[in-house]
C-alpha cells in the first residue's frame, strides 16, 4: 500500500549520491511546498517529462516550491552514477537530485512507479500522487492550488 492523502512526507534519507545540493534534512523542507520526482535514466518518459520538471523549478520555485528528483533504477544499468551524472547534463538537471541505489528512498515512498510526483503541502501531508507517461500534465494544476493554499496561510508582513 503507499503513501495516503495527509501522509506525512518521508525524509529523503539513504540515497547513495547527491547533485547540485548537499544531502537535504527535513529542516530545508518545513513551511515549504515540496514536491518529489522520481525518474530513472532507463525511462523514455521520464526523459520526455524532465523539461515539464525544469519549467516548475523556474516557474513555482520563486513562490516557494522545493523540488527534488530522486533517481529510481529500474535495472542494473540504471545503478551506473556516470550514466546519472551524464543525463542530469544533458537534460539541464540543476535543483536537487538523489540517486537512490539502494532504493532507500524509494521504499520509503513505497513508490514503484517513475516518473512519479509526490506533492506535499507547507505542513508536509501529501496532496497529490500522479504517476506514468501524462503525469506531468496532470501534476501543474495541483501545485498551483498548493501554492495558492500556502500563500492563504502565511501571515501578511506588516
Amino acid at each position: 500500500m503507499g503513501l495516503r492523502m495527509d501522509d506525512k512526507m518521508p525524509p529523503l534519507e539513504g540515497g547513495t549520491d547527491w547533485f547540485n545540493s548537499q544531502p537535504l534534512t527535513a529542516d530545508y523542507f518545513e513551511n515549504a511546498p515540496t514536491l518529489i520526482h522520481f525518474w530513472a535514466v532507463s525511462c523514455h518518459s521520464c526523459k520526455d517529462s524532465l523539461p515539464d520538471v525544469e519549467r516548475w523549478v523556474e516557474t513555482y520555485g520563486s513562490q516557494g516550491l522545493r523540488l527534488v528528483s530522486v533517481h529510481m533504477p529500474r535495472q542494473e544499468s540504471d545503478t551506473n552514477v556516470e550514466s546519472v551524472k551524464e543525463a542530469i547534463a544533458e537534460y539541464h538537471i540543476k535543483w536537487p537530485c538523489v540517486v537512490d541505489n539502494w532504493h532507500t528512498i524509494t521504499d520509503a515512498y513505497q513508490n514503484k512507479y517513475v516518473p512519479a510526483y509526490y506533492l506535499f503541502d507547507r505542513d508536509g501531508k501529501l496532496r497529490h500522487f500522479q504517476a506514468g507517461e501524462k503525469a506531468a500534465k496532470m501534476v501543474e494544476p495541483v501545485i498551483q492550488r498548493v501554492l495558492s493554499a500556502s500563500e492563504e496561510k502565511v501571515p501578511a508582513e506588516s
